[in-house]
């Protein structure tokens, strides 16, 4: 993933959430909030998750409460 030029990793939740991401869909990353805003638990070096795809939230989604617009 890109952001402002420089390329991050980021955090994916949810079992299934991984399918509703394509090559080009715009997504909405937040930080996670560690200790000092650094890496949270298990996921070494990895500081973002995302939490929107294409304005939609990830969690209604997976959830299948909408559906991921066509652009």
């Amino acid at each position: 993933m890109s952001k402002n030029g420089k390329i991050i990793t980021a955090y994916v939740p949810f079992s299934k959430g991984i399918s509703f991401i394509d090559e080009h869909n715009d997504v909405l990353i937040e930080r996670i909030g560690g200790a000092q805003k650094g890496a949270r638990g298990d996921l070494p070096g990895v500081k973002f998750r995302i939490i929107k795809v294409n304005g939609i939230s990830l969690n209604e989604l997976v959830s299948g409460r909408k559906q991921k617009p066509v652009r």
